[in-house]
């Protein structure tokens, strides 16, 4: 089962500098509609069986394009929203550089709590354990592997593909999840494989491999690096 991690476009509070967090009517701004129109085509080619988002505004408008080519339903699921920020939804980033929670934040996110929020570790496990559902459920309903969408937010992605990578959740801001990003994970009985991280190109369909592990349904990493 392979998944794209789809980050949603970006969006008013992005250009802002404001912490949107689970704030209602967050709209996508001219450059976010444009990279949700151009996902049809960065996507195109590629078997995508199902589309699942967070129930966010934003990422609603950046799988519309999409769902509507592939002749998708999207599926809502609210393990996939955005960390709920508490009291810092709504503030300016640049005013939060100056709490004492922002330093746990970048340096120990995993005893992260936002104030009458949430903590980055539940954040991680909710997500995680949304994507391994969908992932168990598709694959019980097509008999086979499938590749499918989960549009959320970056701080969600990050927290995901730590886990897929084995790393521990303090050192998730290593990695980047930009605006309209697809990352790629593979789930295999034994191990997740992260394809791709990141990717903004014009096309994913050369990024994603079918079998990065060897033989389809594999496991096991191959010993020396691909073959591919």
């Amino acid at each position: 089962m392979t998944v794209i991690l789809l980050r949603h476009g970006r969006s008013t509070s992005n250009t802002s500098g404001v912490l949107a967090g689970r704030t209602d009517g967050v709209e996508l701004d001219d450059l976010g509609r444009e990279q949700a129109a151009q996902l049809v085509g960065r996507l195109d080619g590629l078997p995508i069986k199902a589309v699942v988002r967070s129930p966010l505004l934003r990422c609603r408008r950046t799988v519309e394009p999409l769902a509507a080519a592939l002749g998708l339903e999207p599926l809502v699921d609210d393990r996939l929203a955005e960390v709920d920020y508490g009291t810092w939804t709504g503030r300016k980033i640049s005013e939060l550089t100056s709490e004492p929670l922002w330093r746990v934040v970048q340096a120990q996110p995993s005893a992260a709590i936002f104030p009458e929020g949430e903590g980055l570790a539940q954040v991680q496990a909710r997500a995680v354990t949304a994507v391994r559902d969908h992932d168990r459920q598709l694959a019980e309903q097509h008999g086979a592997d499938v590749l499918w969408v989960a549009c959320t937010h970056g701080d969600v992605i990050k927290a995901v593909i730590a886990d897929a990578l084995g790393v521990h959740l303090d050192g998730f801001q290593r990695i980047t999840a930009d605006p309209a990003s697809a990352s790629v994970i593979r789930y295999t009985p034994l191990r997740p494989f992260v394809i791709h991280l990141n990717h903004t190109g014009a096309s994913l369909a050369a990024a994603v491999q079918s079998s990065p592990a060897g033989p389809v349904g594999e496991s096991d990493a191959v010993v020396g690096g691909s073959t591919a």
